[in-house]
């Protein structure tokens, strides 16, 4: 299982960056573009409960989660670009046939196994960057790869909002389709193998399961990715209610990719300030502030939610100052999961991956399907994912917040 890396230059650090942040911001692009066509998708392929068109997004994740444990061990062993190639080739089949799902059972299915692929880009490119990176750079360089990879959501509905005004909700499927073709060139003559031959691992059960023992009895890796978890979970059930809270609740209507892009273009000018930050301040430092944040603007949400309705200027600008450290908590959390674990970084980033998309999504879609017609469930949701996540950075520190970490580097 191999791919011959044509001969080209090296590739700079920008172009490194992005197209990581590519490879990566397919996985948002499967999610966010479909936002706008939700409604038409459900009434195209008789959907009677509204809540029930949130599952096009929940069972991509489920996916995409699950089949990260394989690309995993599968990226240590035979190296980062062929499980790559082979996810983005999976991805590219199954969002093609969408386009003639017969009815919402066979959209899903479909979806699941556009999911299954997109793990794939999410192994690879995280693995990819640690191979390259560690410590604070590390931290820089994911933090510069997320700003990048928060372009998509900042236009991705708009761009489902135009296809839908030029065409029937199908033309998503064929857009996510040929971007992928385009990225997966991209990186096919460009990226090169960053896994060194002599940390490949065999790809044996002993080997597999030692593997993921390194990776689950680190307590400071494992703890910090539940974290991530938690935290993601908040954010997906805020993604999969979005539609419902901008255009239901504050009548947004056409107006809600606008909002959808000034939340995730404050989230890209966090990702880029924090790059700058961390390698003053640290991951730890910056990630624990960043979570009390967090916790206090969903808790005061949550709150005036409890008091009586949250008028639209009130909660869009606390849902973005949330959002807005909400980057700083999850870029570094994820790059302190990493760190401990360069050996098997394959193996890290599928479990990791695998906790933080599937256990996230599960998270997410609990709590979006408590939607009454209300932001409470949302923001009640998050505080509470907020609380679970302090609880595993606690765990994960020995109970001491605000450290450097033993190195005095993170």
């Amino acid at each position: 299982m191999t791919t011959a890396v044509p001969a080209t230059r090296d590739l700079s650090k920008v172009e490194f960056i992005a197209l990581v942040a590519a490879i990566m911001s397919l996985n948002a692009l499967a999610i966010d573009v479909m936002l706008p066509a939700l409604p038409y998708m459900g009434e195209a392929l008789g959907i009677s409960h509204e809540n029930e068109r949130q599952f096009v997004v929940g069972i991509y994740m489920l996916g995409f989660g699950g089949a990260q444990l394989i690309f995993g061990p599968i990226a240590d062993r035979y190296g980062r670009r062929a499980p790559l190639m082979l996810g983005l080739t999976i991805y590219i089949a199954a969002a093609l046939a969408a386009v003639f799902a017969p009815n919402f059972g066979a959209l899903l299915a479909l979806r699941f196994v556009q999911g299954l692929g997109a793990a794939a880009t999410r192994v690879v490119a995280t693995s990819t960057v640690r191979d390259k990176f560690s410590g604070r750079a590390m931290a820089e360089v994911m933090s510069l790869t997320f700003m990048v990879f928060m372009a998509i959501p900042i236009v991705a509905p708009g761009i489902g909002q135009v296809l839908l005004l030029t065409g029937p909700w199908h033309n998503i499927f064929i857009f996510m389709a040929g971007l992928a073709a385009v990225i997966g060139l991209w990186g096919f003559l460009r990226l090169p193998e960053t896994l060194d031959p002599a940390l490949r691992r065999p790809l044996r059960f002993s080997s597999v399961t030692e593997g993921f023992r390194i990776v689950l009895t680190n307590r400071v890796a494992l703890f910090y990715g539940l974290a991530g978890t938690f935290l993601f979970g908040g954010m997906f059930g805020f993604i999969s209610t979005s539609q419902q809270i901008f255009v239901d609740i504050y009548g947004l209507g056409p107006y809600f990719p606008l909002a959808f892009a000034l939340m995730a273009g404050t989230m890209a000018v966090s990702s880029f300030l924090n790059s700058r930050f961390v390698r003053r301040y640290g991951m730890r430092q910056l990630s624990h502030l960043a979570m009390f944040i967090y916790l206090l603007g969903t808790g005061f949400l949550c709150v005036l939610s409890l008091l009586g309705p949250v008028s639209l200027p009130v909660y869009f600008v606390t849902l973005m100052a949330v959002q807005f450290i909400f980057s700083w908590a999850a870029s570094n959390m994820n790059s302190l999961s990493m760190e401990p674990l360069g050996a098997v970084a394959g193996t890290a980033a599928s479990v990791f991956g695998f906790m933080q998309t599937v256990g996230g999504a599960l998270l997410g879609t609990a709590i979006g399907q408590q939607f009454n017609g209300t932001i409470t469930p949302t923001v009640g949701g998050q505080v509470l994912m907020a609380c679970l996540a302090i609880g595993s950075v606690l765990i994960a520190e020995g109970g001491k917040l605000f450290g450097t970490g033993k190195s005095g580097s993170s």
